[in-house]
């Protein structure tokens, strides 16, 4: 549970540092956020597919189980996806609503890659393992 909380919020941070830097700099509009949307919702696509893969066959080769290898799997990719929207989306909301979103994003994204993490661990496992 811990490894899929924590790549979920490695790779958040990674995507609140584009987005502030880019905000900071004025290199983004509100009207070409799609656009970095879509990007990065891509990039936590690939992203969770690979490193999903790894970590699911690890996990299946450990503990010789293809069930938890593919919640594993499932958990990764579905919360690098989830990292990807809330990297994005919580400092351009923080910026429209006038605040610095230097100061709040990663609270916010740190509590909703930790606790989706967790949730969807503990919810795949729930469906495909009992």
């Amino acid at each position: 549970m811990p490894i899929v909380a924590s790549v979920g919020g490695n790779t958040g941070n990674q995507t609140v540092a584009l987005v502030v830097r880019a905000l900071a700099l004025d290199q983004l509009k509100i009207g070409s956020a799609w656009h970095l949307l879509r990007k990065e919702l891509t990039v936590g696509l690939l992203n969770g597919a690979l490193w999903g893969t790894l970590v699911g066959l690890f996990a299946m080769v450990v503990y010789h189980s293809a069930p938890l290898g593919l919640v594993m799997t499932s958990a990764v990719l579905l919360n690098l996806i989830n990292a990807a929207v809330v990297g994005v989306l919580v400092p351009l909301a923080l910026s429209v609503a006038g605040r610095d979103p230097a100061q709040g994003s990663s609270v916010v994204l740190t509590f909703a890659t930790d606790s989706m993490g967790f949730f969807l661990f503990l919810g795949l496992a729930h469906l495909f393992l009992l």
